[in-house]
């Protein structure tokens, strides 16, 4: 699967959600619509990178937001779309770099997709050029007429539910749009526009939690869903709590380097490695949690694999770790202790990489800034410390 590419679009006007606000940018389980979607994109490995589109007057906000708060590396562009799903799709397509040779369409009101059935349906559109997740249906179906009636009742056994991501060999896409544009053809779907080609579309078994936000009642079972699988199953599982604490020198010369963000300032962490001395604390609470010691037992700083390695590479080895041994991350509370640079405006992004780094969600995590009006040495602008403390229980 080389040059995997997406368009994942947004471009939507939320209809049918009421009271005149986007969906996408609704909150679920702490996070927006939108970054949910967009972060399945981020942690899928063959994905190389993908265009988001919007409606032309939200452009300039969602590339803000998902660059600086919601730690989209991937992203290569956000486009404006059209009036109908098929124009915006197209003019993502447009967007994508000229290596592409597989692309990805997915909808950005759909969060709870699966990074592995993302993966499936970009193997199978490799091999056979088009491919679409989708489920069987569970309920008969009824065709109706005018009227009102039922005209006739509809085969169940083969009956699917189609979803996103559907995927495609790009250049095969782009021949379908092209021709539904010169001819006039309106579909709801892409896998639909290459049907009209005469080119066979392979499904790919989805999950039925992989839901369209569309409706109030949607956003519920979405949070429902993510509260079932992120909750925690034993309700008198024995909490255990674990204090992290670490420092670091700032010094000229070096990114400042805090919950995976690149803070602009003049200086930076001193440090063997990238010297994240938020990521750092939170590492020392968690395996104080399970008991298993400290990053310094882990990832000793004489050993240079770890030179300059990102400190959130660490923590994802720090969450396996928890699971292995059979834990599970609660929650985690920290705080930053510096007189400058102001960081307000970086938590958000810091939570989220967190977060992910952990395969948690965001509302686990939470991140304050604080300075000491001029004390000491955090004070007097010489180091910055950050404190953390974690609760994990018996997974």
């Amino acid at each position: 699967m080389d040059n995997v590419f997406a368009v994942v679009v947004a471009a939507g006007r939320s209809e049918r959600m009421g009271g005149g606000v986007n969906k996408q940018f609704l909150p679920l389980s702490g996070l927006p619509v939108l970054a949910r979607s967009l972060g399945v994109f981020e942690e899928a490995v063959p994905v190389k990178g993908y265009v988001l589109v919007m409606a032309k007057g939200e452009v300039d906000r969602v590339t803000r937001l998902a660059r600086r708060e919601w730690g989209c590396r991937k992203l290569l562009a956000v486009v404006p779309g059209g009036e109908r799903r098929q124009d915006s799709v197209r003019k993502g397509l447009e967007a994508l770099p000229a290596e592409a040779e597989i692309v990805l369409v997915h909808d950005g009101a759909r969060p709870l997709v699966g990074v592995e059935e993302l993966v499936a349906v970009a193997s199978e559109a490799a091999r056979w050029g088009a491919a679409t997740l989708a489920v069987p249906v569970k309920d008969t179906v009824k065709e109706a007429g005018t009227d009102g009636f039922v005209v006739r009742t509809l085969p169940r056994e083969s009956l699917w539910l189609t979803q996103t991501p559907q995927g495609f060999r790009c250049s095969l896409l782009r021949e379908a749009h092209q021709r539904a544009e010169a001819e006039k053809i309106s579909a709801t779907d892409d896998a639909s526009l290459v049907e009209a080609l005469g080119h066979r579309v392979k499904l790919v078994p989805g999950s039925y939690r992989n839901i369209k936000i569309t409706t109030p009642e949607d956003l519920a079972v979405a949070e429902a869903l993510l509260g079932i699988e992120g909750g925690i199953s034993m309700p008198f599982a024995p909490l255990r709590v674990g204090l992290g604490y670490d420092v670091h020198r700032l010094v000229a010369g070096r990114p400042l380097i805090l919950g995976g963000v690149n803070v602009p300032f003049d200086q930076g962490l001193e440090g063997h490695s990238d010297a994240d001395v938020l990521v750092h604390a939170v590492m020392d609470a968690l395996l104080g949690a399970a008991g298993q010691g400290d990053i310094g037992r882990h990832f000793p700083d004489r050993d240079p694999q770890y030179a300059g390695i990102s400190s959130l590479l660490l923590l994802e080895r720090v969450g396996r770790l928890l699971a292995e041994k059979g834990f599970a991350v609660n929650n985690i509370d920290a705080v930053v202790v510096a007189q400058a640079p102001q960081l307000a405006a970086y938590i958000p992004s810091m939570e989220f990489n967190i977060a992910r780094s952990l395969n948690i969600d965001a509302g686990r995590i939470n991140v304050k800034a604080t300075t000491t009006e001029g004390l000491g040495f955090t004070g007097t602008g010489e180091g910055i410390a950050a404190y953390a403390v974690a609760a994990v229980v018996s997974s």
